[in-house]
């Protein structure tokens, strides 16, 4: 892959300079002191990731990043934003033309973690037209970024405190009265109404609650009108409760996370329906890989971006045994009234488990309808 980090001394140490030039032939790294530096390289040169800093010393990162976007749509771009914004959103302009966002100063480590993701999805989806596709949208969704705060505040602290998950979320008022909703429906009731933010965090759990708020982030930034979103988003929650179901107690969340999200390239302008429209002679690149790719620049595990690819077609995942794609075909599948792939569940040994299954998700949608 061949990298172009922008920035001057001043923003980037020395440290990660010397990292950088160490990384040999295989990832190919460049470095470009300002904008029209970069725009240079760019135009000579095929890049596959430009890394920029947030102040350059004659363009801004949106601008450069909008100009890549024009002359080279198929190239990731990822925009380094000061970490001690701390929780805020980049903004807006550049949450527009960035696919990815990682904190100045940037450590070595973390760069090196970037690069071998976006590496992993270059191999999991070797397609010129996607990346070209998906580069050239105007108004991509951005990185959800109340979810990826609530990811990082319990990674860090496992000892988080409900009140300070509640005030993250607080900030964010439609988010708010999702969660109070959900925690009072015939999912999680227990007889006693919620309302107040902590005990909904507490009755919901961690786990789903970062499921409540990724939906509520990705959907509210689709094209469909309210009753297609609230659909979508209603079938997508069912999905992810129910892959949950599907799976070990260690790769729950992954599954969860993976069906709630299978159907995010529906939510991208240009792609094709798949469940509704054949291929044919279509150049437009399918809604599975084509929000698959999205994750992947976003920078989700790669266990939920291959579940996305291929929960359509999931003979196509490189896991044999039945894991996280299974679990997304299955819940999909069941949720949207679809064909299940009954082979595929016979080669990986779980067949016999789908009346159970079917059952599960029927009673499932019964909750919901209750609940509407």
């Amino acid at each position: 892959m061949r990298i172009l980090l922008v920035g001057d001394e001043a923003s980037l140490s020395a440290e990660l300079m010397d990292f950088i030039a160490d990384l040999g032939e295989e990832w190919q790294p460049m470095t470009a002191a300002d904008g029209q530096s970069a725009m240079t390289i760019v135009a000579s040169t095929p890049i596959d990731a430009v890394i920029a800093c947030p102040v350059l010393a004659d363009l801004t990162a949106t601008t450069l990043l909008g100009q890549i976007r024009t002359l080279r749509p198929e190239t990731i771009r990822i925009a380094l934003v000061d970490a001690a914004q701390g929780n805020r959103p980049p903004p807006a302009r550049l949450i527009g033309v960035a696919h990815r966002f990682l904190p100045l100063p940037l450590a070595p480590e973390v760069l090196l973690e970037a690069l071998t993701s976006l590496e992993e999805l270059r191999e999991l989806l070797d397609s010129a037209r996607l990346r070209s596709a998906i580069g050239r949208i105007e108004k991509l969704p951005s990185p959800p970024h109340l979810y990826l705060s609530l990811t990082q505040a319990l990674e860090h602290d496992d000892d988080t405190d409900t009140a300070d998950i509640a005030k993250l979320v607080s900030a964010d008022p439609a988010i708010a009265a999702k969660v109070l909703q959900l925690s009072n429906s015939a999912f999680f009731n227990s007889g006693r109404t919620i309302s107040d933010l902590r005990s909904a965090v507490n009755r919901l759990g961690l786990a789903t609650l970062r499921d409540l708020v990724l939906a509520s982030e990705v959907f509210s930034a689709s094209p469909l009108s309210g009753a297609e979103r609230n659909a979508l988003q209603q079938r997508a929650l069912l999905a992810s409760r129910l892959a949950a179901k599907l799976l070990p107690e260690s790769s729950a969340e992954l599954g969860a996370t993976a069906a709630l999200l299978a159907d995010i390239g529906l939510l991208l302008p240009g792609v094709r329906n798949e469940r509704t429209e054949a291929e044919n002679d279509d150049l437009r690149p399918g809604h599975s890989e084509a929000g698959a790719y999205l994750l992947g620049l976003w920078g989700l595990p790669m266990p939920i971006i291959e579940a996305v690819a291929f929960h359509l077609q999931p003979q196509r995942s490189n896991t044999r045994s039945f894991w996280v794609t299974g679990a997304v075909h299955v819940a999909l599948a069941l949720v949207n009234g679809d064909p299940v792939d009954e082979e595929y569940l016979q080669r990986a040994g779980v067949l016999a488990k789908l009346p159970q299954w079917r059952d599960h998700a029927n009673g499932l949608m019964g909750l919901a309808t209750a609940d509407a």
